[in-house]
C-alpha cells in the first residue's frame, strides 16, 4: 500500500514525538505498518508519500534513480533571472555541491494562507519559485534560495517523480491506486 498524505505546516514527518508538545502523523489515522517515504521538515507543508512496502524506500529517494520531487517556493524578495540561473546550477551547500536541477519563477499560484501565516513585511515583497530536485539534502531547498539571496518563506513538495500531490486538501490521505503508483515509477 502507498498512500499520499497532505502534511500542514507544523507536523514532524514521524509517528513518536521528541518533546510534548510536537505534533506528528500519529494525527492521522493512517493504517498500522505505514511509515514515511523520506521526510518533509516540520516547517515545510505538501505531498508525503507512506508505504508499508520497504522497497520503495529506496527506490524514490536515492539519486541514482533520478526520481524527481517539486517544490513551490514562496521567497523574500523578487526571484531574478540571474536567481534562477543559479539555482539551475546547483551549489555548494555545507562544503557539498548539489546537483543541478530545474528552476524557474511561477506567476502566483494561489495557494490559501499559511496556518501560521508566513512572515510578512509591507516593505519587502514577495515571489514564487518552482523547484524540481532528483537529491533530498537536510533542508537544501531553504539552503539553495538562500545561497542566491532569496530566503524561503513557505515550501510545498507538490509531485514525486510523475505523482503530483493535485487537490488533496491539507491533512488528508488517500491510497494510491494502480495507475497512480506508475506515475511514482516515471
Amino acid at each position: 500500500m502507498i498512500l499520499a498524505f497532505h502534511k500542514p505546516y507544523g507536523i514532524l514527518s514521524q509517528f513518536t514525538k521528541q518533546e510534548p508538545e510536537h505534533r506528528t502523523l500519529a494525527e492521522f489515522g493512517f493504517p498500522k505498518n505505514v511509515y514515511p517515504l523520506g521526510r518533509l521538515d516540520w516547517d515545510s507543508e505538501g505531498l508525503l508519500l507512506l508505504s508499508d512496502e520497504k522497497e520503495w524506500n529506496a527506490f524514490l529517494l536515492h539519486p541514482s534513480h533520478g526520481h524527481a520531487r517539486t517544490y513551490h517556493v514562496q521567497v523574500e524578495g523578487i526571484a531574478t533571472p540571474i536567481a534562477i540561473a543559479e539555482l539551475r546550477k546547483g551549489g555548494l551547500i555545507q562544503g557539498r555541491r548539489t546537483q543541478s536541477c530545474e528552476a524557474r519563477l511561477l506567476e502566483e499560484p494561489g495557494y490559501p494562507p499559511r496556518n501560521p501565516p508566513i512572515r510578512f513585511r509591507l516593505s519587502v515583497p514577495t515571489s514564487w519559485i518552482e523547484l524540481k530536485l532528483t537529491e533530498g539534502k537536510n533542508r537544501q531547498v531553504r539552503r539553495m534560495t538562500a545561497a542566491v539571496g532569496f530566503p524561503t518563506l513557505r515550501l510545498i513538495r507538490t509531485a514525486i517523480s510523475g505523482f503530483e500531490l493535485g487537490d488533496l486538501a491539507e491533512g488528508a490521505w488517500r491510497e494510491l491506486n494502480p495507475r497512480q503508483r506508475e506515475l511514482l515509477k516515471k
